[in-house]
């Protein structure tokens, strides 16, 4: 391309662009209008506009800076620029007399409406031209100019029209048209260079016919590159786990509470996938306290039974250190031990473990990422299970899963998290893997009850603690922080200790964070779990993995600043017993429109899958699916939530694409996906 240098070339490289059509991919995120000049007189504060005026002075002040005051007039008002980066020459050039035209967002300043650092050229008597269409603003990356950047994207499209443009449509013209979508080629030129009468408002919403056009492209390359790779993790070969020891049937029967229907069900999914050749890549959703460790556990059983090897791997050391107990407790009667390998465990214990599991003499080992790690060598890893999946890079897991690559076979995978999606949503989400839903709680669990409460009337929330541990019950007081921050003003979990320890003489109160060494938060959350602990002050690190069946108390002191499934998963620690139970939400007013409608949402369900629905619409699907760690999920245009709709016509699309038309599917997946693909075989 016309100035295209190598220097130049690298920089483009990190946008992911290397070749022509790669530049007509790289979207923009907002658009501004230069199409018209607005008089001073008429503007409003937070817009951000193009005017023209004359300049009446020119000053450099010292205001806590050096900085250059510009001062311009168009005969309907007055408006302030201000530089705090400027040149001699500059400032010659703004003269008083000199008419100039600029661009920036308006601000109220100390003397009125201002713009800072504005864009702007000197007028001529000639009447300069305005910009034909909306201007795009693109994501760039150091030493990338935005005027650079838009060149280069508008010479591109001029390429469009060549004969040999590598830009081919490659869904079949009957599909877009059923859609009422446009051509490729027409919603490209539209996104990169909208007409001055478009709706910037409608395009800000991403819902302008040209962006569901590409949004429904980008939906399809996604799922058919999920859809592939599944195909061709089917055609791996895997240890079939038939089981001969007959340890998973005799794990069931030695629990002491009967599995659910819906647990029972997944588990039939499981053990119809594990007696297969080809590799399981299952997904087990299900809310908090569904029972999904224990479909694990005897997912872990049958592949102990057949004489091979199982790794589950937890997203931190508590959760791994509570799947461990749990394993041992449940394993004891079948007589298998059970290894944990995470950081927090002594040098030669640790040695001692990785010894017995490259032997094969230890069948199942529970660890986080240590469980990867150099030195970490199975002799016949058969089964990978992964708990919380969305909270581990996807390069986490490749080395995990090709720990187990031995003699040309694969570990079957089992993945669990407690974060449940719509089903629609999943379906394209998950793509690449078989989805088992546990939806239903063991019986005896009480729904937990959930309170708004503002923090004015934190005394009576400490009194209701008393109460509860006057009762021989337990409770958790979960802090946003663990030390204090002037900026967001939260509680933090060592003040609040204290100040609660010395408020409840009569109370015993432990402590619990991520910064603690790990021995030391070892001992808390095991007297916490013994008893010996009435009050637990902790932060977020107790999101997942708790398990005490006597604390039926959760307050969360800074509620208006989580997520919905955050707020969700620290509730899920209580209720664990048969004991009525409360989680108590303490918040900080003012709210925000955001926080109040979480709050509203949390207080009147419990149902895991409603939270999810709601999280969707209040947030969007970025964090909650955990796309920005899954290196595959990165949406450029579409959103999961925004674009549901189009879902339904992507998978028959998808379906049609590989009945008819299997060479497109490669060029598709290239130009949204890139090499993102060969991930989704973690899942």
């Amino acid at each position: 391309m016309r100035g295209v240098g190598s220097a130049l070339a690298e920089r483009l490289s990190k946008l992911g662009v290397t070749q022509v059509q790669d530049l007509l991919f790289v979207l923009p995120l907002r658009y501004e209008d230069r199409t018209h000049v607005e008089s001073i007189g008429a503007l409003i504060p937070g817009t951000r506009v193009v005017v023209e005026g004359e300049v009446q002075l020119t000053e450099i002040t010292f205001r806590r800076r050096r900085q250059l005051l510009c001062r311009i007039s168009d005969g309907s008002g007055f408006l302030t620029l201000r530089f705090f980066y400027f040149s001699a020459a500059q400032q010659n050039g703004l003269a008083r007399g000199t008419r100039i035209r600029c661009f920036g967002e308006v601000r109220r300043g100390p003397f009125g409406l201002e713009i800072v650092h504005p864009e702007y050229r000197r007028v001529t008597d000639e009447p300069a031209p305005l910009e034909e269409t909306l201007t795009p603003i693109y994501s760039s990356t150091e030493g990338i100019a935005q005027s650079r950047l838009r060149a280069l994207i508008t010479q591109a499209l001029q390429e469009l029209d060549s004969p040999g443009s590598a830009v081919r449509d490659w869904i079949p013209s009957d599909v877009v048209k059923s859609l009422g979508l446009p051509s490729l080629k027409e919603a490209l030129e539209y996104v990169h260079h909208p007409p001055r009468e478009a709706e910037i408002a409608v395009l800000a919403a991403g819902r302008h016919p040209a962006q569901r056009r590409l949004a429904f492209e980008e939906l399809l390359a996604h799922h058919l590159s999920l859809k592939l790779i599944k195909h061709e993790a089917k055609t791996e070969p895997a240890w079939p786990l038939d089981d001969r020891e007959n340890l998973a049937p005799q794990f069931v029967g030695s629990l002491p509470f009967p599995l659910t229907n819906a647990q029972s069900r997944a588990l039939r999914d499981v053990n119809a996938d594990l007696s297969m050749s080809r590799p399981m890549v299952r997904l087990i959703q299900g809310d908090v306290g569904c029972g999904k460790t224990v479909v694990a556990a005897a997912a872990a059983a049958r592949a102990a039974g057949s004489g091979l090897q199982v790794a589950l791997m937890a997203p931190t050391e508590l959760l791994a250190e509570q799947h461990f107990r749990n394993f041992q407790e449940w394993f004891r009667p079948l007589g298998l031990p059970i290894a944990l390998v995470c950081g927090s465990v002594a040098a030669r214990t640790r040695r001692s473990a990785l010894e017995a599991i490259a032997s094969g003499e230890i069948r199942i080992a529970v660890g986080t990422h240590a469980l990867f790690q150099e030195g970490m060598d199975f002799k016949h890893l058969a089964l990978v299970i992964v708990d919380e999946q969305h909270r581990f890079g996807v390069q986490q897991r490749l080395r995990l899963q090709e720990k187990g690559q031995k003699n040309g076979r694969f570990p079957h995978q089992l993945i669990m998290t407690a974060t449940p999606i719509p089903r629609t949503l999943a379906m394209t989400a998950y793509a690449d893997l078989d989805i088992s839903v546990i939806d239903e709680l063991p019986p005896g669990r009480t729904p937990v009850k959930t309170v708004v409460i503002p923090e004015q009337k934190r005394d009576a929330v400490v009194a209701r603690i008393v109460e509860a541990c006057r009762e021989g019950r337990q409770a958790y007081w979960v802090c946003p922080l663990i030390e204090e921050s002037e900026e967001l003003r939260s509680q933090a979990a060592e003040e609040t200790a204290a100040a609660l320890a010395e408020a409840l003489p009569g109370v015993r109160v432990g402590l619990v964070h991520g910064r603690m060494p790990p021995a030391k938060k070892d001992e808390a959350m095991l007297a916490f779990k013994d008893g010996k602990i009435h009050l637990l002050v902790a932060t977020t690190v107790i999101e997942v993995g708790v398990d005490v069946p006597n604390s039926t108390l959760m307050v969360v002191e800074n509620a208006e600043r989580m997520g919905l499934a955050q707020l969700h998963q620290l509730r899920g620690r209580v209720g664990r017993g048969t004991s009525a139970s409360t989680c108590v939400l303490l918040y900080r007013a003012p709210l925000s429109q955001l926080a109040r409608e979480r709050l509203k949402a949390i207080r009147e369900t419990n149902d895991g899958f409603e939270i999810a629905r709601r999280d969707l619409e209040l947030r969007g699907p970025g964090e909650l699916l955990g796309t920005r760690q899954t290196g595959l999920a990165q949406l450029r245009v579409a959103d999961l939530l925004r674009d549901a709709d189009l879902l339904p016509r992507v998978q028959d699309t998808a379906e049609l694409l590989l009945a008819s038309y299997p060479d497109n599917i490669a060029a598709l997946a290239v130009r949204w996906v890139g090499t993102a693909e060969r991930y989704g075989r973690v899942g």
